[in-house]
């Protein structure tokens, strides 16, 4: 496994990020335990959650990802093998200050992530979305008292345009506050524009390090989908990205190119995605999600897999436009 600076910063995590979506969700606690233990095991220590996880499964209320890594790393006793990442913002008790980036919000919000990860710090703590209802200064200056006392470490944000991160780096820097290290945006080789367009540059110009998730779009990049088969799984029925790629042909003449350089590295497809993404100066660990540990084995080798300049210019010829 390699690993990679964060950003400017001196944090070093895996080239891969495990995502804990899932775990409470389409994976049992035991799943979950299992995954995670051959995450660790493949040299993948970058963990990443947010407390609302997943609370859209019937009977959750949010908070089950981060309870079972808490009881995960309490039973392995290894937490300082892992990087921890969790993120704030959604809503995760009723009345009006419940959700959102406010100062109250967070400082409640991130006890209670402490108490089910059963630590006492919290090595990346991200904002989930924007907040358009509270002024960057109050939310900045929030998360700072966080690093001051130890509870946190770094702090990054998720979803944040490149226009609203450059804002939020300069509020930082007048006010003499922690800034974001890291950013989470959606980017795969069938979402590309989104974070190409400005924000690639702006990262690279910043040095904050780039955490993409769904870099498989949803599974569409492993090949489980085909020109005949476009039933999306069971866990997958809801999801709009989903459904707009199994109907869209172009989609599946990328497939057919990262098909073929698999073949030519005897690999799985899903490790050409990511390492056509990890080939990018600007990419720091993207997020794999897995809902079983052969899920999980089929992706880690992605890291190891060096894509000559004729497949990554082929693979970026064919998503051009997405």
């Amino acid at each position: 496994m390699q690993y990679r600076r964060l950003g400017r910063t001196g944090l070093k995590v895996s080239a891969l990020c495990l995502g804990t979506m899932n775990f409470g969700w389409s994976a049992d606690e035991s799943t979950s335990f299992a995954i995670m233990d051959a995450a660790l095991e493949a040299g993948i220590d970058f963990f990443d959650t947010a407390d609302i996880y997943s609370y859209w499964h019937s009977g959750n209320r949010g908070g089950e990802s981060e309870t079972i890594i808490g009881a995960w790393m309490k039973a392995r006793q290894n937490r300082r093998q892992i990087v921890l990442a969790t993120k704030v913002r959604g809503r995760m008790w009723e009345g009006a200050n419940g959700q959102g980036l406010s100062r109250v919000h967070i400082m409640h919000a991130v006890e209670d992530s402490l108490r089910r990860l059963q630590t006492d710090y919290i090595d990346l703590y991200q904002v989930h979305h924007p907040d358009w209802e509270t002024p960057l200064d109050e939310t900045l200056e929030a998360l700072d008292r966080l690093v001051q006392a130890g509870k946190v470490l770094y702090i990054g944000a998720s979803n944040y345009p490149a226009w609203l991160l450059m804002k939020a780096l300069w509020v930082s820097n007048a006010r003499g506050v922690a800034r974001f290290d890291s950013i989470q945006p959606h980017y795969s080789l069938l979402h590309r524009s989104e974070f190409e367009r400005e924000l690639e540059s702006a990262v690279l110009d910043q040095g904050v390090g780039v955490i993409p998730y769904s870099p498989l779009a949803a599974g569409f990049l492993t090949g489980k989908y085909t020109r005949e088969n476009r039933t999306p799984d069971t866990t997958r029925q809801s999801s709009g990205l989903i459904k707009q790629l199994v109907e869209d042909d172009r989609a599946y003449m990328v497939l057919d190119v990262v098909r073929r350089i698999a073949e030519a590295h005897a690999a799985p497809m899903a490790q050409i995605a990511l390492a056509w993404m990890l080939a990018r100066p600007s990419i720091t660990s993207p997020i794999i999600g897995a809902r079983t540990v052969e899920q999980l084995q089929e992706i880690v080798g992605a890291a190891e897999i060096e894509l000559i300049p004729e497949q990554i210019e082929a693979l970026s010829a064919v998503s051009a436009g997405y």
